[in-house]
């Protein structure tokens, strides 16, 4: 790994793939997606285009319907945002991800209906869960590719047996399919949506998943959800990104990790993968900007930095301690109190916000490990250095 650059062999490229973050045509990107649609991918759209398939993980329904009851933010776009998929253009739309179904079951199947009419194939979300956890096929100029998608399936939105929703938690049964399909492609990719948003690090239960598809055989493994740059590290030649950050996803913060995002440009041969190359941009309020000179170099560095504890699982335990520790008991007091709020005002929301922490990985992990730390007394045992890099994503703003 030089600088953004992983090359695993020589041999040369026969296809190439871009798989992007979050795409949701909200807030600020609204408008422009439907008006200008070409316009939001800024100097991003000639290297998309570049590529021989481009894969985005599409957070948002095309359509409105009855709105969930969920714990987060609910959102929705409409047909007309379509164009900006198509402009691209995107030909794969993963769906397993905590916002497919804000719109209900409807709002799902006039989604993916929008998609099938316009060409781009989905995948990791269903009407039952053998749809949902179904991998993806494709042919690539001659190369035999698979794509894999999971997620948390949030608000208890996984698929089960014959009810609709998204292929949830599984990496034991993806890392069983990968086995098992592994001679009839040349290149697995696995894009997971997970982790504890805003966090520069990976909680320890995403980097076993991780590391537990890769010892299968997936070539990349690719997360987001966090909605701001994690770190790579390299399992026995397979590249684990653990968070591409934001993509064409706005949020109204001017924090700065929260307008940072990286694509991932990966070249496969006949033998499988070839290289894999760490695409950074800026998010604004018009759209996204390639990172390049002086801005580029600070994103190197922070890239490094990121990764450094990513090589064994103790630095990702210790990194995660510092997390827990800036987050501290007051964090946890504060969460409670928010929630409490919330079902005073709407038993609905507050239930679904308590719901979430009990049985989603990422809260439980986060909940079971910090109240485990603040009984024993260890809460605030942390490296520094960890502690004062989760100060850094949750409080330094953009210049």
């Amino acid at each position: 790994m030089t600088d953004l650059l992983f090359r695993k062999s020589s041999e040369e490229i026969a296809a190439s793939l871009i798989v992007a973050g979050d795409w949701a045509p909200i807030r600020a990107f609204a408008p422009i997606m439907a008006g200008e649609p070409e316009a939001i991918y800024g100097d991003l759209l000639s290297i998309l285009r570049s590529a021989d398939l481009r894969v985005v993980n599409v957070e948002a329904p095309l359509s409105g319907g009855t709105p969930a009851v969920k714990s987060g933010t609910v959102f929705h776009g409409e047909a007309e945002h379509l164009a900006a998929l198509t402009a691209v253009p995107f030909e794969v739309a993963t769906l397993a991800n905590n916002h497919t179904f804000d719109s209900g079951i409807e709002g799902f199947l006039k989604t993916r209906a929008l998609m099938d009419a316009a060409g781009i194939r989905t995948l990791g979300a269903g009407c039952s869960e053998s749809e949902a956890s179904a991998f993806l096929p494709l042919e690539v100029n001659g190369i035999r590719i698979a794509l894999f998608n999971l997620s948390e399936g949030e608000d208890e939105t996984a698929a089960v047996g014959d009810k609709a929703g998204v292929h949830g938690w599984q990496p034991e049964k993806v890392a069983e399919t990968i086995r098992r399909e592994r001679g009839n492609f040349a290149l697995i990719i696995v894009i997971a949506h997970c982790g504890l948003e805003y966090i520069p690090f990976p909680p320890p239960y995403v980097y076993e998943a991780f590391q537990c598809l890769a010892d299968a055989g997936a070539d990349v493994v690719i997360g987001h959800h966090p909605h701001v740059p994690q770190g790579m590290c390299i399992r026995n030649q397979v590249p684990l990104c653990f968070s591409l950050g934001n993509f064409a996803f706005y949020q109204e913060t001017d924090l700065k990790y929260r307008k940072l995002g990286y694509m991932l440009k990966v070249g496969a041969g006949h033998s499988g993968l070839v290289s894999l190359e760490v695409i950074p941009y800026s998010i604004n309020a018009g759209g996204l900007a390639l990172l390049e000179g002086a801005r580029c170099d600070e994103f190197v560095r922070l890239f490094q930095e990121l990764s450094l504890p990513l090589a064994s699982a103790d630095g990702v335990l210790d990194a995660w301690h510092g997390f827990l520790a800036y987050y501290g008991e007051q964090g946890y007091f504060q969460e409670v109190n928010r929630i409490l709020q919330e079902w005073e005002k709407s038993p609905g929301k507050g239930a679904a916000m308590l719901r979430n922490r009990i049985l989603t990985l990422q809260h439980y992990w986060h909940w079971h490990d910090g109240l485990n730390r603040i009984v024993d007394g260890s809460i605030r045992n942390a490296k520094a250095e960890y502690i004062a890099f989760a100060q850094r994503y949750f409080t330094e703003k953009r210049p």
